[in-house]
């Protein structure tokens, strides 16, 4: 299908698609952070969320599938394979799963932020930080809105 063509009767509507176009999006923004934190040998949810545990200190595991909208099979799957790489270590506590930072995970931060400010480094000169935070508020919005359809 060529997508420049328009005939009298039909055009193609797949560029003007919301839902192409932010699945072209990501997976070519998902291509670029493959290449980014592969330096870590983390993929970057992996590496994201080790992130944030590094950051809080610790965490409840259904505390951080929500911050990063992630369902609890997804988030179990990610956990255990940093847990194996001895990354993070989980303690429970009644109902409660947390989950914390080892040293060896702590000791990746550094690695993490480079690869997330060369992430970033791929897109920030085509869009304005205005830009930026705008498609953000956008898609958050978009996001929000889905959400409360469930």
């Amino acid at each position: 299908m060529d997508c420049n063509y328009e005939s009298k009767d039909e055009e193609c509507k797949l560029n003007g698609c919301l839902f192409f176009a932010s699945t072209k999006l990501a997976r070519e923004l998902g291509r670029i952070a493959d290449e980014a934190f592969s330096r870590t040998g983390l993929s970057p949810s992996h590496a994201i969320l080790l992130f944030i545990l590094n950051l809080r200190g610790g965490i409840r595991q259904k505390e951080i599938g929500e911050m990063l909208h992630l369902t609890p099979s997804t988030i179990t799957r990610l956990l255990e394979r940093l847990e194996r790489k001895e990354l993070i270590a989980k303690q429970s506590e009644g109902k409660n799963v947390y989950l914390c930072t080892t040293p060896e995970g702590l000791a990746m931060q550094g690695e993490i932020i480079a690869a997330w400010n060369q992430l970033q480094g791929k897109y920030k000169d085509v869009l304005t930080e205005e830009e930026t935070a705008r498609f953000i508020e956008i898609s958050s919005k978009l996001l929000k809105s889905l959400d409360d359809e469930k």
